[in-house]
């Protein structure tokens, strides 16, 4: 689960860390006000979008030559004419794709006299079994460049969970970072407080970019992008409560509700499958025959008829598939308990677009008879070449 840039900051501050003042919004009429709340005389308005690049961002009813999705003030009134003109409209970054994404909430933010740009995030390495720092002096909204062109300017800085921050850590990170003075001494005591957050709320990322180093010589958290273990959500309802729906895809949050694995793909072809290896297969098979897979959807080893029809219902509510194919290998779930559930969902919702089954397993035979007997346009499958081969044929036409 990810949270909104604000969301994260005033989390990091109930932490201890250094944040500036600011207030979110999402209401034009409440600009004025939230700007003379700021010490000002600068101020920062912030696209609130669960996405990266908003200050490169183009705002797509506004033009090639409008500014980007983070934008300077430096009166009140201005603050205002940046708000009316980006609050409602849809932002396109190198992460929302061409779609963008609507800006329905911005937040307005004091100013920072800026010396350097830095970054830094915590993740879970796997490669070491720890949770680690990734740092680099090369901070900013090119920090994907850096990643790409001079990797060796990224440090990792992997942290004893036992020992936890140590002062060795935070010299390393201090090092790394080209710290010194008072923003070293800033250091101390930030970069423990970000571990605790980290493994406290059990993140799967926490992203500082850009952390500055201000013109006093002091550090400060400017920008945070946060994501959670979605497995851990249970024991952290306040986390919970700042969960933005209207940025989530309207398919992943009903399939949520089901405890379905499912993400929405761009292609034509729906996929239902039991068993993340199998699904990927399903979906490498598909591509090799030439189209794509419009989800990933995996409905479990042990789904009931409900949860099927669940998975199937929130696949054909997907106006880009144009075709579905049903794969399941019966092990601990029952191939007729599938078909029961595909059957029952056909006869809810329809079926306008061509459907292959491929059943093997436990019960097969029986699950085969269920969908041959239902009088349902259900094309079956013996393996699935056979299953790929006709579905891609059945969307072509």
């Amino acid at each position: 689960m990810n949270i909104h840039e604000y969301q994260a900051k005033q989390l990091l501050k109930g932490y201890g860390a250094p944040v500036a003042e600011g207030v979110a919004i999402m209401k034009a009429g409440e600009a004025e006000a939230a700007a003379r709340s700021l010490p000002g005389p600068l101020y920062v308005v912030k696209s609130q979008i669960h996405a990266g690049g908003r200050g490169k961002g183009k705002f797509k009813e506004l033009g090639p030559d409008a500014k980007g999705g983070v934008r300077l003030a430096k009166s009140v009134e201005d603050v205002v004419r940046n708000v009316n003109e980006m609050l409602g409209n849809t932002l396109v970054t190198a992460q929302t794709g061409d779609a963008g994404k609507q800006v329905n909430r911005l937040y307005i933010e004091d100013g920072a006299d800026i010396d350097r740009e830095l970054y830094l995030s915590l993740l879970v390495d796997r490669s070491v079994g720890r949770v680690a720092f990734m740092v680099s002096t090369e901070g900013g909204m090119d920090i994907e460049a850096v990643a790409h062109d001079t990797p060796e300017k990224i440090h990792t800085i992997a942290i004893d969970p036992e020992a936890g921050v140590t002062a060795a850590d935070v010299a390393r990170i201090n090092e790394a970072l080209e710290l010194a003075g008072e923003a070293a001494k800033d250091g101390e005591k930030l970069f423990p407080i970000l571990y605790k957050a980290f493994v406290e709320k059990d993140m799967s990322l926490l992203e500082v970019n850009p952390l500055i180093v201000m013109t006093n010589g002091r550090l400060r958290v400017l920008d945070a992008k946060m994501s959670f273990d979605g497995n851990a959500l249970f024991r952290h309802d306040d986390v919970k409560e700042l969960r933005d729906e209207t940025e989530e895809d309207a398919k992943e949050i009903e399939a949520s509700k089901w405890d379905l694995a499912y993400v929405a793909l761009d292609g034509n072809i729906g996929c239902m499958v039991n068993g993340a290896g199998l699904a990927m297969a399903t979906m490498d098979i598909i591509k090799l025959y030439g189209k794509e897979p419009a989800n990933f959807c995996d409905v479990g080893g042990g789904a009931g008829k409900e949860k099927v029809a669940a998975a199937f219902k929130i696949i054909t509510a997907d106006p880009k598939v144009e075709g579905i194919l049903v794969n399941i290998f019966g092990g601990i779930m029952k191939c007729d308990v599938i078909a029961e559930g595909v059957v029952a969902a056909v006869q809810e919702v329809g079926l306008k677009v061509p459907l292959v089954v491929r059943l093997e397993g436990t019960n097969v035979e029986l699950g085969k008879k269920i969908l041959n007997e239902s009088g349902l346009a259900i094309t079956a499958a013996d393996d699935l070449d056979d299953a790929a081969k006709k579905i891609v044929a059945a969307v072509n036409g």
